[in-house]
């Protein structure tokens, strides 16, 4: 899997979770969401995007996007996360890497 190519697929598709209402937010905690992206290269990312609270209910809100190509990376997946005020700033710096 190619790290680079596969941290911008999954930087692409959280931004636009990152631009979401914090109440959109709170009501993806429980649901994760998964899909499949291609890449420029052709290669097809499984990614998903899991909220929680970080700390209390109705507080800031966690969100976590991993992304794996199927294969052996799939049980050590890349992600990105971030974290959402309830009043919806972000809460930090930006993304973060792991």
């Amino acid at each position: 899997m190619d790290k680079d190519e596969a941290r911008e697929v999954l930087r692409r598709h959280l931004e636009s979770y990152r631009r979401q209402s914090y109440t959109r937010l709170a009501a993806l905690i429980g649901k994760p969401e998964t899909c499949e992206l291609p890449a420029p290269s052709g290669t097809s990312y499984q990614i998903e995007v899991e909220a929680f609270w970080d700390d209390n209910p109705n507080g800031d809100i966690h969100v976590i996007g991993s992304v794996d190509d199927g294969g052996w990376r799939a049980f050590v997946p890349l992600s990105e996360d971030f974290i959402v005020a309830p009043d919806g700033s972000l809460v930090g710096k930006s993304l973060s890497s792991r």
